[in-house]
């Protein structure tokens, strides 16, 4: 069977797809051209409700074994499958279909300070129009609401940044062996050290691939007026999307994605009341985790970064462009 031998299940917006794309450099690594197919997400078609945007996110699932065995089909005999769907770790679902599935697989983590990943994911969706709410506070507090109304897991900002539970129960299915936990900020500082950590894990020569490559930083359009009014149009269009052909939807929606980047300023740091705001609903969690991994993640827990510089002198991935260093989205 065309199965993958390791998998990248988590965390989202913690470079999961600048590091799909640097391992798919190693000759003796095989990764699948669908970067994110979220086959264990589900154990049938992907759901029909959701919240805006869903839909299409949906169509994208490769749901069906057939298909997804395909996307591992032309691994060169002797290299090893790998896939990435940073939503495996967040749903406990997901473990377990792994685990019944490819018992031995091999798996990376990868977790980003949870309030910076929280205002990344946050962004990432006001910025294309369909996240409704212009602050990353509040659209937090909604959080239990817009579960309860199916709205996938993209949504889930707090619950997505909530490692140290997410670990807890991956440990009771996978033995800590077959998981390798890195820290976001390492492939941003030492893209090299943490790509050979990850190729002695994975057992391949390692020395072969340094870099990551470059991601786009979401850019943050103002909150003007003609961007409220095109992300209601987004929404809608989303909305009537789910009636219409996967690429009929795509067209109906591409235009007023360009519009909605269009003179889009870097990515808005936080602030420092939102920093502090958003804290406490980790802490708890932030200890757990401490408690899983045996490592201290306090740092996440303070209002500065780790180098002393101010939360939101200016976005993280302006400091390491100039920096010469790779900006991971």
């Amino acid at each position: 069977m065309a199965l993958p031998d390791f998998l990248v299940i988590g965390a989202p917006k913690a470079g999961t797809t600048a590091l799909h794309a640097a391992l798919a450099r190693h000759p003796a690594l095989f990764m699948s051209a669908v970067k994110e197919p979220k086959f264990f997400l589900t154990d049938g078609p992907p759901p029909t409700r959701g919240g805006p945007g869903d839909a299409q996110t949906f169509r994208e699932h490769v749901w069906r074994r057939e298909d997804y065995e395909a996307l591992f089909e032309k691994a060169p005999p002797g290299t090893l499958r790998g896939e990435s769907t940073p939503f495996y770790l967040y749903d406990r679902g997901a473990q377990r279909r792994i685990h019944a599935t490819i018992p031995d697989a091999r798996l990376i983590v990868v977790l980003r300070d949870p309030v910076e990943r929280a205002h990344s994911n946050w962004t990432h969706l006001w910025s294309a129009g369909l996240e409704p709410i212009g602050d990353v506070v509040r659209a937090c507090a909604e959080e239990e609401r817009r579960v309860a109304a199916g709205w996938s897991a993209f949504w889930h900002y707090v619950g997505l940044g909530r490692y140290g539970e997410q670990l807890r129960d991956l440990f009771k299915l996978f033995p800590p062996a077959n998981v390798l936990v890195l820290r976001y900020r390492d492939l941003v500082d030492a893209p090299r050290a943490t790509l050979d950590r990850i190729c002695g894990f994975l057992g391949v020569e390692t020395g072969v691939i340094a870099e990551v490559p470059r991601e786009n930083v979401t850019a943050h359009p103002e909150r003007t007026l003609r961007h409220q009014a095109l992300s209601r149009v987004m929404r809608a269009g989303a909305a009537v999307g789910r009636h219409l052909p996967g690429a009929l939807a795509g067209r109906l929606t591409e235009s007023l994605e360009v519009a909605l980047q269009d003179n889009g300023r870097p990515r808005r740091p936080l602030s420092w009341d939102e920093r502090q705001a958003l804290i406490p609903r980790f802490e708890r969690d932030v200890a757990l985790l401490h408690q899983v991994t045996g490592e201290d993640f306090s740092d996440w827990l303070r209002p500065r970064e780790r180098s002393g510089g101010l939360m939101g002198d200016r976005p993280p991935g302006q400091r390491q462009a100039r920096n010469g260093r790779p900006r991971l989205s």
